[in-house]
């Protein structure tokens, strides 16, 4: 087993406060729109459900690792708030779908392209964070930067 040193643990933590540093500022957003903790992934795990994937509690609860309850409860608020709707299943009428208002559509519209815009100008923060863990330093990041033939000629060379 490899044991990670100093620079890789740097790394890590690097990596983990940008993912953070981007998730506060999603809360605080959220929170300027009258949202609760949680409720604006729920409104965006509604909206961006894989296609064929029915926006389920359960399947809500897995896409954004949080136990059923607690995908409930948001949906629960949520609907008291006027963001989400329930709607029986057109398959089958046991199941329980949630749904975006017209009120929720639009407050997720808005948080959505705010977060988008944010993502551009993090993205390259991110990113460069990702790289250090994946790739350790900067050498051997270059290494996976290169073209595949450039790395043929490499190999060849060395």
């Amino acid at each position: 087993m490899k044991k990670l040193t100093s620079t890789d643990y740097q790394a890590l933590a690097e990596f983990r406060f940008q993912i953070r540093k981007f998730l506060h500022l999603s809360e605080r957003a959220g929170q300027q729109a009258g949202l609760e903790r949680g409720q604006y992934q729920l409104m965006l795990a509604i909206k961006g459900m894989p296609a064929g994937v029915r926006p389920r509690v359960a399947e809500l609860a897995s896409r954004m690792q949080i136990q059923h309850h607690s995908a409930v409860e948001l949906g629960n608020r949520l609907e008291a708030g006027g963001f989400v709707r329930r709607e029986r299943a057109q398959q089958d009428r046991r199941e329980v779908l949630l749904a975006l208002t017209t009120k929720g559509e639009r407050v997720l519209a808005e948080l959505a392209l705010h977060h988008h815009e944010q993502l551009r100008s993090a993205g390259p923060v991110l990113v460069a964070a990702l790289r250090r863990v994946m790739h350790g330093d900067n050498e051997t990041s270059e290494k996976h930067r290169r073209s595949p033939r450039e790395k043929r000629k490499s190999i060849h060379q060395e």
